[in-house]
């Protein structure tokens, strides 16, 4: 390769390079500036804070961002399709979505029953984190409906409906939920799955008026545009945010040897199957069904899974990973802001895996012993917990808890592996972010002679650096030169 060429790849890859080094430098000085307090003692909290500043402000830029980029992307890209050709990437990207998610459950379930990490494994202690909500498979999933159709949109903006629990007055200490009270509060947190289903009803009526709503859909391409240019200059301060987020999480550990001497199998389990998944399962997945290289592929996300290893939220995600799929991967536009706020909310394969793996070494840990039926038990509630979880750090935590229930287990289980939830939080993210982009690009390959047909009648799109790109996959010289060389 010339030296030119060297050049212009450098300068292509620039950013996800400079990113993956913040990855890397956050790692060495979270572990070496663990050593400057004298010995016994730690990092105080209020000087963890001050390191974690910068990569909280990163962050808090990222999760603004969701709000605009969902809504205004939804909008605009199912706007330009027609009401057909909608309902058949949904389909598609759900059909995937639940596939690939019982897959990772089931590979996660053959790795813990096989390895058995809990057996003969130290209980360590955890802290909770506060009193840890009574939840069941069914209070979860009527939730997940009823946030899907929040009454107001400007809540729906800033909280989410969540069921509770409470146990009757005259016996606080009743054992059989069943005779629980049902009630019900808002939260703190943006409820995105009733902002992606509002959005993905409002671009369908925008598709269906077609030319009399053509003004308010130029509106939403114009402002998705606007989104798009800001969402680009957040973007390059990726490598930073994510050096001080990971150093601070890194300082605030107590004692990392003690941790990983008790649970590292446990550990070892979970992240090797959750890396397995991602980076061979999804891949050859993704190889069968187009024929092309998984491994330029996930190259090209490299900015993506750096970011979603420093954030540990999709969610937040989200803009790093349109960015990835539409400039490198060159993916219809279309297509990605249709499926990937829909993945970043529903597509969780690393949960999945890892709540799988949770609850069943948990029990071996308790030395119970699990029959057939149990463990299909868990796969199920496992996948539906998974499909329940927000895209958010340490949603899995929550989740997890009814898996739990399914093998009869307290809900105060969940501190035993807490200890180093924080670092499988992030490979969880990275492989449901993986995920998310792969079922993206797997939906555009079977969307696109149905995308062609309206080639010469859609509108452009504009792309993360503010350019507008045609509407269709490969109708661009640059799009037909990446498949050729793929």
């Amino acid at each position: 390769m010339k030296r030119e060429q060297w050049k212009e790849v450098l300068k292509e890859n620039m950013l996800t390079l400079f990113t993956i080094v913040g990855v890397v430098v956050g790692v060495v000085l979270g572990i070496g500036l663990r050593e400057v307090p004298d010995e016994g003692e730690s990092w105080a909290p209020r000087d963890v804070a001050y390191i974690n500043f910068v990569g909280d402000i990163f962050l808090r830029m990222l999760k603004a961002l969701i709000l605009p980029l969902i809504v205004t992307s939804l909008i605009a890209a199912v706007g330009s399709l027609d009401l057909s050709l909608s309902g058949k990437i949904g389909g598609r990207a759900v059909l995937y979505y639940v596939l690939t998610t019982v897959m990772a459950v089931i590979l996660g379930i053959v790795l813990v029953v096989t390895i058995q990490p809990g057996k003969g494994a130290e209980e360590t202690s955890g802290d909770s984190q506060g009193a840890i909500r009574n939840v069941t498979t069914a209070d979860t999933m009527l939730d997940l409906v009823r946030n899907m159709f929040p009454p107001n949109l400007v809540q729906a903006c800033l909280q989410q409906y969540q069921t509770v629990l409470t146990p009757p007055k005259s016996n606080p200490n009743e054992p059989d939920i069943s005779l629980w009270t049902v009630g019900g509060k808002f939260n703190d947190g943006m409820n995105i799955i009733g902002l992606v289903v509002a959005s993905i009803v409002f671009g369908i009526a925008l598709g269906a008026l077609k030319e009399e709503s053509s003004l308010v859909l130029q509106f939403f391409q114009q402002l998705s545009h606007t989104v798009m240019k800001v969402t680009g200059w957040v973007i390059w301060l990726s490598p930073i945010g994510v050096l001080f987020l990971i150093t601070a999480k890194l300082l605030e550990m107590e004692d990392l040897g003690e941790v990983f001497s008790k649970l590292g199998l446990y550990f070892a389990v979970v992240a090797g199957g959750i890396m397995f998944h991602g980076f061979v399962v999804l891949p050859l997945i993704y190889f069968l069904f187009l024929r092309k290289n998984p491994v330029r592929f996930v190259a090209n996300m490299g900015q993506a899974i750096a970011t979603a290893f420093g954030t540990a939220s999709s969610s937040a995600t989200l803009p790093v990973t349109m960015q990835c799929l539409e400039e490198k991967n060159h993916i219809d536009p279309r297509v990605s802001r249709f499926v990937l706020p829909i993945g970043a909310t529903i597509n969780m394969d690393g949960t999945a895996l890892y709540e799988a793996v949770a609850a069943i070494f948990i029990a071996q840990l308790r030395g119970l012993s699990l029959t057939f039926g149990n463990i299909v038990a868990i796969s199920i509630t496992a996948t539906a917990a998974s499909i329940g979880a927000a895209g958010i750090p340490q949603a899995g935590l929550v989740t997890l808890v009814m898996v739990l229930d399914t093998v009869n287990l307290p809900a105060e289980d969940v501190s035993l592996i807490i200890a180093v939830d924080w670092l499988l939080d992030r490979f969880r993210t990275v492989v449901n972010v993986l995920g998310d982009s792969f079922g993206a690009a797997i939906v555009a390959h079977y969307s696109r002679k149905e995308l062609e047909k309206l080639s010469n009648n859609s509108e452009t799109v504009p792309d993360l650096n503010g350019k507008s790109q045609r509407n269709s996959l490969g109708h661009s010289a640059e799009t037909i030169m990446f498949e050729e060389r793929l």
